[in-house]
């Protein structure tokens, strides 16, 4: 598939992927986005003059042809969001990038996907727990995403790689670099058994925003983030807040209480923003992994008359599939997280359906 204009629409300054997203629903395709003046552009809701402009420009030109010279030479694959390679857990946040460059052979949609992050300044304690922690999970068949930084990540990354689990890094900057060099060796058996990807082209400046950035993605493409060792204040947080923000689970490692490098676990755990968790079977217990029994009788329920249209939309589907998660509803239904979360809530508060552990629905 041709990607130029949709690693164009990347180029262009001011369209980060909710303009992009506003652009695509008001003219139908990327190549009409970039075909289309100034003066209709900025009618547009959302879209400013000043972006209208830098559009019309094609000044994107000259950098989306690098671009595509460096895709091809290094085999990189590049996932628009509509392509069906594309992550799809993380295809669900409204804040998703619309295009990621990815290396490596590992399912980007593998059915269990387990992000580990943490303090870089790890401690013996937190080695330990890393190790303890792969070392479980490789019979659950899972995929681990980290963000290739010192500590925890690079550790959950090498326990990954030695227990043949696949392993998945995210990265803060192109894949023209790896950051930090040191990891490189690291970075490189990842591509055999995992791989690489990030949202920003070659040649991007490693600045300090994009870390946040990345820790969007790492969230978003997780099922679960487990937080094994962090302090109150850095990148670890971050990506808890966010997967909270995206509905998704967050467990941590609870550890001393005059360990600086726990107190940002312990903090998560007080505060309800964490699942305390102490090895893989509390977690398979959160995230309902465990083995279930299948049901002997399938009992029929009697359509509930006070249903709203939105609700009995999503009341017949979780009546089909009897037990369902947080992403296949998502999809399903394809609203705003703040619609569907409110829909929830209001069938949960009224009795028509109960949550599970990892955030599965039944009625």
């Amino acid at each position: 598939m041709n990607f130029y204009h949709q690693i164009a629409l990347t180029k262009i300054k001011g369209v980060g992927p909710k303009t992009a997203r506003i652009l695509l629903a008001q003219c139908g395709s990327v190549q009409e986005i970039l075909e289309t003046k100034a003066s209709t552009l900025a009618t547009i809701p959302g879209v400013n003059s000043k972006t209208a402009a830098e559009i019309a420009s094609k000044n994107y030109q000259k950098a989306t042809e690098k671009e595509i010279a460096f895709i091809k030479k290094h085999q990189i694959q590049v996932l628009w969001i509509a392509n069906p390679d594309y992550p799809q857990k993380l295809k669900n946040c409204e804040d998703a990038p619309l295009v990621l460059y990815y290396k490596g052979n590992a399912d980007l949609n593998k059915e269990r996907v387990v992000s580990i992050v943490g303090t870089r300044n790890a401690t013996n304690y937190g080695r330990h727990i890393c190790e303890m922690l792969l070392e479980q999970l490789k019979p659950l068949d899972t995929t681990i995403i980290s963000g290739l930084a010192y500590g925890i990540d690079i550790m959950a990354h090498k326990n990954a790689l030695k227990q043949q689990i696949p392993t998945i890094g995210v990265l803060g900057h192109g894949l023209d670099r790896i950051y930090p060099a040191s990891h490189r060796e690291v970075a490189s058996a990842m591509l055999q058994q995992g791989g690489l990807i990030t949202e920003f082209p070659s040649d991007s400046n490693l600045d300090r925003q994009n870390f946040p950035m990345r820790n969007r993605i790492i969230a978003g493409m997780s099922d679960v983030t487990i937080v094994v060792e962090a302090a109150t204040k850095g990148g670890a947080l971050i990506t808890a807040e966010i997967a909270n923000s995206y509905n998704r689970d967050v467990c941590a490692f609870p550890g001393a209480i005059d360990s600086p490098y726990s107190a940002g676990c312990n903090y998560l755990i007080k505060t309800n923003r964490a699942h305390l968790i102490r090895d893989v079977k509390d977690l398979c217990y959160l995230m309902n992994w465990e083995n279930q029994k299948v049901k002997e009788a399938i009992q029929l329920t009697l359509m509930p008359p006070e249903l709203n249209e939105a609700q009995l939309y999503l009341y017949l589907f979780i009546q089909d599939k009897q037990q369902v998660g947080i992403d296949e509803i998502s999809r399903y239904c394809a609203w705003p997280q703040s619609k569907l979360a409110m829909v929830l809530l209001e069938m949960e508060m009224s009795g028509h359906i109960t949550s599970l552990p990892g955030k599965i629905y039944q009625l």
